[in-house]
């Protein structure tokens, strides 16, 4: 059989990982009942979930944010950097600014709660499959809320593809919003990862919200 790889062919596989198994059990009872996702394995500690995420590689991880021994963030930055293709979704209980910053740094696709719905969690993962942005909106308003605007780098149109990225929009569905070709959203996406010092869309979305560009 060929070796499996990130975004292949077939449904979303998706590695689990928590330190509390319940938790594991349930995002993965919410999970299995949707069509186009199977989950692949579950992990217990940030440790393991590197182990597995080699050996499985799945498409989407699964993380919680604070586990015992190598957090979630931690376990971020080694997944990506020794599985291609594989995207990280941190879920957890906590809503602290910071927390959500340290994951997208570390190259997180975004952040879910544990509280959120079975549609929400079907979705986000189905979002970062796509290679989209995963916030959710009670997050995104925090973040809004909280952070001093400061003078922006960007235009207001960049602003505002970027409130539609943080929305969970792709950039077809941003073109339509705007009335602009695809082409030409993807134009101000590029100059927004120059202008912000990025590489890619989430980091865009959280280095504007951390400097209050999006309010």
């Amino acid at each position: 059989m060929a070796e499996s790889t990130p975004g292949g062919p077939g449904p979303v596989r998706v590695l689990l990982a928590d330190d509390h198994p319940v938790v594991r059990e349930g995002l993965s009872a919410m999970l299995e009942s949707a069509d186009g996702i199977t989950v692949v394995g579950q992990a217990g500690s940030g440790e393991e979930a590197v182990v597995q995420a080699l050996a499985l590689r799945p498409d989407i991880t699964l993380l919680d944010l604070r586990m015992g021994g190598m957090d979630g963030v931690e376990a971020t930055g080694q997944i990506l950097r020794q599985v291609p293709g594989c995207k990280v979704v941190i879920v957890t209980t906590y809503e602290d600014d910071a927390d959500i910053l340290r994951a997208v740094e570390a190259g997180a696709a975004g952040y879910l709660l544990k509280g959120s719905s079975r549609q929400e969690l079907i979705d986000a993962v189905q979002t970062a499959a796509r290679g989209e942005t995963v916030l959710t909106p009670s997050l995104a308003g925090k973040l809004f809320r909280t952070r001093t605007p400061e003078p922006s780098p960007l235009s207001g149109r960049e602003r505002e593809v970027l409130r539609l990225v943080g929305r969970g929009l792709t950039n077809a569905e941003i073109g339509a919003e705007l009335f602009v070709s695809e082409a030409t959203v993807k134009t101000h996406l590029l100059r927004s990862f120059k202008k912000l010092g990025v590489s890619d869309r989430t980091a865009a979305v959280m280095r504007a919200m951390e400097q209050g560009l999006l309010n």
